[in-house]
């Protein structure tokens, strides 16, 4: 009471506020047209506010709030305090907060005759729709990360995540879904203004293209983002350790976060990042933030602010252009990945291809050979050029592939129930289906010569082939199906070539009786 009543002890006029005291005195006059019931003021850890209505005839009612006893007001970031009974006798009320840690708490004292009016309930309104479009986002990531399995996608769901909690904290709308209180939203609100950053960094660690943003400014990132974990956690769990310089030292702090993000955007930026841009635009009005915070928190002789209108229409910007850059880059990865999954395809078919003849080659028939035989496919056949050593002697190596190429259109599958391949150099085997399997490979065969001589002309001579056709025992690999074709095509070798050997033709060939049938 000394000192209210000792005007020459009172520091007045704005931009002089000051929290090196352990208690700060706020006197308020009261305008009798308008009486006043509540103390606002912006929330920052204190320990308590104590007020006092004193009259015209010097009579005072006073009344004490613990921080843990303060309500939240409507308008966003605000507490409140009833004041002790005013009346129209009331001539000024006094305000002494225990321990502030913010100068906002201070400068943005006031007296107000209501909580919130129509205005705030608008803006409300306003950011409750913007929470909305903050959880679209965070539903098209799902998607995303289903598809791209890419770590950005993540943090930019922690980043719309933090963003949407951090509107809803610092607004009214914590007040009217739940209602914690005050102390519990401004520690809660200093470390979720933490975790943004955070995930902001880190997002811009992983979102920006490999190898368009220097090293050591990317190894950086996730530095910046460990400190503004740090640098939020300990402000928030620990406001008084030395609290009159330390809200300007805490937002002094961000100053090197924000420095090295707008080097390394620059640097994406001029080495062509498409990430990049739209970071850039998303994040102008959010960095815009960041200065004015840092400028205002830490200059001596200017008013804190904390620029919330221009922070909302950051958040917006933010999402919708991050979110547009996800999914361009979502286009460009699905594009570059079905590139290269046609490429993989390309060369895969490449390698399982012969290339003189066109057909598919034994690395091919080794893969589809089970799939094959689940299909139906049950023989076998390998068929081996006559003397075509000879041809290449005579007429030189490009007739001999010329040869080769025809005979690959002779066997070439002419439907469903066939597949032909060319095992290396004049030696090709054919996968059979149906009943009539072996009399189909014999089709083939004979379309050997007649292929080759309309195709490669001045041969002089007919280019014939043996062949040896053999069934698919149960559970048989491709390697024990052809080593058993493969005997009888030597068979057929040796019985003068130019003919087809089959186990039914192998074993006539054995009966002691079959010359005297065949002789029948």
């Amino acid at each position: 009471m000394a000192v209210v009543g000792t005007p020459e002890r009172w520091v007045c006029g704005t931009g002089k506020f000051s929290i090196d005291a352990e208690r700060v005195l706020l006197r308020f006059e009261v305008a009798q047209d308008d009486l006043p019931k509540y103390f606002l003021s912006r929330r920052s850890a204190l320990e308590a506010v104590h007020l006092l209505a004193i009259d015209h005839d010097g009579a005072v009612r006073q009344a004490t709030v613990a921080a843990g006893d303060l309500s939240n007001s409507l308008i966003g970031g605000y507490f409140k305090a009833p004041l002790p009974k005013v009346t129209r006798e009331t001539r000024e009320v006094i305000t002494a907060v225990d321990r502030p840690s913010h100068r906002m708490t201070l400068e943005k004292a006031h007296l107000a005759s209501r909580d919130a009016g129509a205005d705030n309930m608008r803006l409300l309104i306003l950011l409750a729709g913007l929470s909305g479009t903050l959880v679209m986002p965070l539903i098209f990531n799902v998607a995303f990360y289903r598809i791209l399995r890419e770590p950005f996608v993540i943090w930019h769901s922690a980043l719309a995540l933090t963003l949407l909690l951090t509107i809803v904290v610092s607004s009214g709308l914590a007040v009217m879904l739940f209602d914690p209180p005050p102390m519990t939203l401004s520690w809660l609100t200093t470390l979720l203004f933490g975790m943004t950053v955070a995930a902001g960094a880190m997002f811009t660690y992983r979102f920006i293209e490999p190898g368009l943003m220097h090293s050591r400014l990317r190894r950086l990132l996730p530095c910046c983002a460990a400190w503004a974990l740090f640098l939020s956690a300990f402000h928030a769990a620990l406001p008084f350790v030395a609290r009159p310089v330390q809200s300007s030292a805490y937002t002094a702090g961000f100053a090197p976060i924000l420095i090295i993000f707008l080097i390394a955007l620059i640097d994406a930026l001029r080495r062509g990042s498409r990430a990049a841009k739209f970071q850039a635009v998303g994040y102008a009005p959010m960095v815009l933030v960041g200065l004015i915070r840092l400028v205002t928190g830490v200059a001596p002789g200017l008013p804190s602010t904390d620029a919330m209108v221009l922070f909302y229409v950051g958040c917006i910007s933010e999402i919708l252009s991050t979110t547009l850059g996800m999914a361009d880059r979502f286009v460009t990865m699905k594009r570059e990945r079905d590139r290269a999954r046609t490429e993989a395809e390309f060369l895969e078919l490449l390698s399982e291809t012969d290339p003189l003849t066109g057909l598919p080659n034994r690395r091919a028939i080794e893969r589809e050979f089970e799939a094959l035989r689940s299909e139906g496919f049950g023989s076998l056949a390998v068929i081996d050029l006559d003397h075509f050593k000879s041809i290449n002697d005579a007429h030189g190596h490009s007739v001999g592939d010329a040869v080769l190429k025809a005979v690959g259109d002779a066997l070439q599958p002419k439907g469903p129930n066939l597949r032909a391949y060319r095992l290396g150099g004049e030696e090709f085997v054919l996968l059979l289906r149906g009943e009539n399997a072996a009399s189909l490979a014999e089709v083939r065969r004979r379309a050997i010569p007649a292929t080759v001589a309309e195709k490669v002309a001045g041969l002089g001579r007919s280019v014939t082939a043996s062949m040896g056709v053999t069934n698919f025992a149960e559970h048989e690999s491709f390697a024990k199906s052809y080593e058993r074709a493969d005997k009888l095509l030597y068979e057929a070798k040796d019985m003068g070539r130019d003919c087809t050997r089959t186990p039914m033709s192998a074993m006539l060939s054995l009966d002691p009786f079959s010359k005297r049938a065949e002789a029948a």
